[in-house]
C-alpha cells in the first residue's frame, strides 16, 4: 500500500512539472486544444483584421467618403470666327472657313454643399461657352459659373440635381509634411481615379503659378484631367484642389500642387456673399531681405538673419505712407502672422479687410514696433481686351 502511494505522488509530480513546463515555454498548444472545444478561436492578424468593412491601413473608406462628390467636368468653347470669312477673294481660294474646330476640354470638380455648389479650377472653366458635370453615379447636369478668382486659379460652379453627395472641409493648416493624401480626380478622361501618397511640402509659393501662392505639395500622381479635383486625408476630408504638377513629359513626376482648403474656404465665402473676392492692399514695393539690400539701407545683419520682408518703394498717399511705414522698413509681421518673404507678404496682406486697421510689425533700424495700417481694397488687373 505505501508502494502504491509513492507511485501515484510521483506520477503526479511528474505531470504537473510537465504542465508548468508547457504552460511556460508552449502555451499555444494548450490554446490549440482549446480552440478544437469551442473555448478559444486564433483571431486574424490586424493587419488584415475587418474595421467598418477595410482592413487596416487601407484607405477604402475613406476614398468611397469622398469620391462621390468629385465629378468630372467636360468643356466647350466656340471656335473663333475667321478674320477673313467674309472676303470673297478668301471664299474663293480657301473655300466657306468661317471659322475653325471648336474647343473641349477636361477637368474636375469638388462638390462642397447639398444646394449644388462646386469648386474647381478657374483654368478649368475659363473662356468655356458650355459645361457639363458628369457625377460619380453617372449623373449629369449643365453647370453654371457662379464667379472665378484669377488671383488663386479657383472658380465656383452650380448645378441644379437633388441628393447631392457632399465632401466634408477638413483643415488644411493642420497639415504636417509626412501626412497620407489622397488625390482624386479624371486623368486624361480615363474616369475617376484615385491615387495616393504624402504631403510632401507646405507653403510652396514663387512658382509663377498663380498670384497668391501658398501650395500644398504631395508626390501623389496629379495628370492633366485631375485639376479641380479633390486632395483628401485619410478620413476623406477635402485638404485641397489639385491644381498643377511640374512635368517635363506632360505627365506625373511626383510633384503635384494643391490649393488648400483655408484658401478655398476664403474664395468661396467671397464670391456667394459679394460675387467677387475682396482683398486688402497696402501699397508698398516690397522685397526678399538680403545683405545687399540690408547694406543699402544700414540694416544689421542680425535683423537679415531674423527674416522679414523690406519696403524699397511706398506708395504716396497709400495706405502704407498714410500709417507712416518708409522706405527701409523691414515688415516682420502681419497681424500677429510672420512673414519672411514677399509671397507670404503679399498673402498675408491681401487677407486683411479693407477698412479695418491692422498691425505690422516693423522694424526701424534698430527698432521694432507695430504700426496700425488701415488696408485699402485690392484692384483686380485689368484683363486685356
Amino acid at each position: 500500500m505505501k508502494r502504491t502511494w509513492l507511485l501515484f505522488s510521483q506520477t503526479v509530480t511528474v505531470v504537473l512539472a510537465a504542465y508548468f513546463v508547457v504552460a511556460t515555454l508552449k502555451p499555444q498548444w494548450l490554446d490549440r486544444g482549446a480552440s478544437l472545444r469551442g473555448v478559444a478561436v486564433i483571431q486574424a492578424p490586424a493587419s488584415i483584421a475587418p474595421r467598418g468593412g477595410a482592413p487596416v491601413g487601407s484607405f477604402a473608406l475613406a476614398a468611397k467618403q469622398a469620391s462621390a462628390a468629385v465629378v468630372s467636368i467636360n468643356t466647350s468653347k466656340a471656335a473663333a470666327k475667321n478674320p477673313n470669312a467674309d472676303d470673297p477673294w478668301f471664299k474663293f481660294f480657301f473655300g466657306d472657313k468661317s471659322s475653325g474646330e471648336p474647343q473641349s476640354g477636361l477637368g474636375s470638380g469638388v462638390i462642397i454643399s447639398a444646394s449644388g455648389y462646386i469648386l474647381t479650377n478657374n483654368h478649368v472653366v475659363e473662356g468655356a461657352d458650355d459645361i457639363e458635370v458628369i457625377l460619380n453615379d453617372t449623373r449629369k447636369a449643365k453647370a453654371q459659373v457662379i464667379g472665378t478668382d484669377p488671383d488663386t486659379d479657383l472658380a465656383i460652379l452650380k448645378i441644379d440635381l437633388d441628393k447631392l453627395p457632399v465632401i466634408v472641409l477638413g483643415n488644411s493648416d493642420a497639415l504636417q509634411v509626412g501626412d497620407p493624401v489622397l488625390a482624386i480626380g479624371n486623368p486624361f478622361g480615363v474616369g475617376q481615379t484615385v491615387t495616393g501618397g504624402i504631403v510632401s511640402a507646405l507653403g510652396r509659393n514663387q512658382l509663377g503659378i498663380n498670384t497668391f501662392e501658398n501650395f500644398i505639395q504631395t508626390d501623389a500622381a496629379i495628370n492633366p484631367g485631375n485639376s479641380g479635383g479633390a486632395l483628401v486625408d485619410v478620413n476623406g476630408n477635402l485638404m485641397g484642389i489639385n491644381t498643377a504638377i511640374y512635368s517635363r513629359s506632360g505627365g506625373s513626376m511626383g510633384i503635384g500642387f494643391a490649393i488648400p482648403v483655408s484658401t478655398a474656404k476664403q474664395v468661396l465665402e467671397g464670391i456667394v456673399k459679394d460675387g467677387q473676392v475682396t482683398r486688402g492692399w497696402i501699397g508698398v514695393e516690397p522685397q526678399d531681405l538680403n545683405p545687399e539690400l540690408a547694406e543699402t539701407f544700414n540694416i544689421k545683419p542680425s535683423a537679415v538673419k531674423a527674416g522679414g520682408v523690406i519696403i524699397t518703394g511706398v506708395l504716396q498717399n497709400g495706405p502704407a505712407a498714410q500709417a507712416g511705414i518708409r522706405p527701409g522698413d523691414v515688415i516682420t509681421a502681419v497681424n500677429g502672422k510672420s512673414v519672411g518673404n514677399v509671397s507670404q507678404l503679399l498673402t498675408a496682406v491681401a487677407a486683411l479687410k479693407p477698412g479695418t486697421p491692422s498691425p505690422l510689425t516693423v522694424l526701424r533700424k534698430d527698432n521694432q514696433t507695430e504700426i496700425p495700417v488701415t488696408p485699402g481694397k485690392r484692384q483686380r488687373p485689368k484683363v486685356p481686351q
